[in-house]
């Protein structure tokens, strides 16, 4: 089994950054494919970034390329959003996820291959 506790979430305005971190404990951390996802109010959750197990290979949903950056530290069993020039649309609860699969990249953003969820963490965007 699989623990996974975010943090790092708050509330910033539009433009500023932040940085949410997803602490792993129960396996090794480096035998699971990382993901990020988010969930507004009264919408579905979805896709926001993934990294592989290496690190080596990562993937972005459209909304939020260029703007925001994952990464894993496998010494530390943690990975992080890097989220930059936040706007008021990326308001959201933001959960972490792992599956301890080989993903392919077009599976990345599928919800339903992830195994394990952390109790996810808000970030508020203000105008």
């Amino acid at each position: 089994q699989v623990q996974l506790v975010e943090s790092g979430g708050g509330l910033v305005q539009a433009g500023g950054s932040l940085r949410l971190s997803c602490l792993a404990s129960g396996r090794t951390f480096g035998t699971l494919t990382m993901g990020w996802f988010r969930q507004a109010p009264g919408k579905e959750r979805e896709f926001v970034a993934a990294i592989n197990r290496s690190g080596s290979s990562t993937r972005y949903a459209d909304s939020v390329k260029g703007r925001f950056t994952i990464s894993r530290d496998n010494a530390k069993n943690t990975d992080y959003l890097q989220m930059n020039s936040l706007k008021p649309e990326d308001t959201a609860v933001y959960y972490c996820a792992a599956v301890s699969l080989i993903l392919s990249t077009t599976s990345y953003g599928d919800k339903s291959k992830y195994d394990y969820w952390g109790q996810g963490t808000q970030v508020t965007v203000s105008s």
